[in-house]
């Protein structure tokens, strides 16, 4: 328990502001997505020097602070856990420890950081099924996790699986997936413009307005006119 201790003294050390800051970030009310998560204000260059700091920790610490209600230890935890990741040659076992512990990784920000740099990497030149498993799920996070994922594979210019789960999830209610997919549609559009315009063409008239307005961003005036007049059709 003396690296825990000795960890948590340097959260206490590194914070610089307000745990009420995540109001503007997080919905942390009654009922909310992050209603769930405490916070207690170290910023993320705090949480990334504290991280360097102890990157030898071994995996139960990293489940320890992974499992903590306490956000700001979960992006520890996974900053830590990415580093290991990426400079290991048991990427097997570390990326399994990510996918057994998805109950933890249950925030928008714990996802956009890890979901790319563990699952997408991974993932990249295996078979990529599970994606469709993660899609289909209860869990709000783990659909994003499906979508954000991809953001690894769009770096290397393979579009195809984004566009697919997109597809999966136009029929999503959550917001936090209307934003993530049409974030991933634009990041996808900055590669290859002509396949989110496919993909638009097709869909746009179905779309979360949220997520098209996401999707579009990078669009110019004329083009976001155009589809953003598409008039909203539900599915059947």
């Amino acid at each position: 328990m003396h690296i825990i201790q000795e960890i948590r003294k340097s959260f206490h050390d590194h914070i610089t502001r307000s745990p009420t800051f995540a109001a503007f970030a997080f919905k942390t009310g009654v009922g909310d997505y992050a209603e769930h998560d405490q916070f207690i204000g170290v910023s993320m260059p705090n949480l990334r020097k504290i991280a360097t700091a102890f990157s030898q920790i071994a995996i139960s610490e990293i489940h320890y602070f992974l499992s903590s209600k306490i956000n700001e230890e979960r992006v520890f935890a996974l900053l830590v856990l990415i580093n290991r990741y990426q400079k290991s040659t048991k990427k097997d076992e570390l990326y399994s420890f990510y996918m057994e512990n998805l109950q933890y990784i249950n925030n928008w920000n714990l996802i956009d950081l890890s979901a790319p740099l563990i699952v997408g990497h991974h993932l990249y030149d295996k078979k990529r099924d599970i994606l469709f498993t993660l899609a289909d799920s209860h869990h709000w996070w783990k659909r994003r996790i499906a979508i954000v994922s991809t953001l690894y594979f769009i770096r290397k210019n393979d579009l195809k699986y984004t566009f697919q789960i997109a597809e999966l999830l136009l029929r999503d209610t959550h917001e936090l997936l209307h934003k993530g997919t049409g974030w991933m549609l634009r990041e996808a559009g900055k590669k290859e413009k002509e396949a989110l315009l496919k993909f638009l063409n097709i869909y746009a008239a179905y779309m979360p307005r949220t997520m098209l307005r996401y999707a579009i961003e990078k669009l110019d005036r004329t083009e976001k006119a155009f589809y953003m007049k598409k008039t909203a059709i539900t599915f059947e």
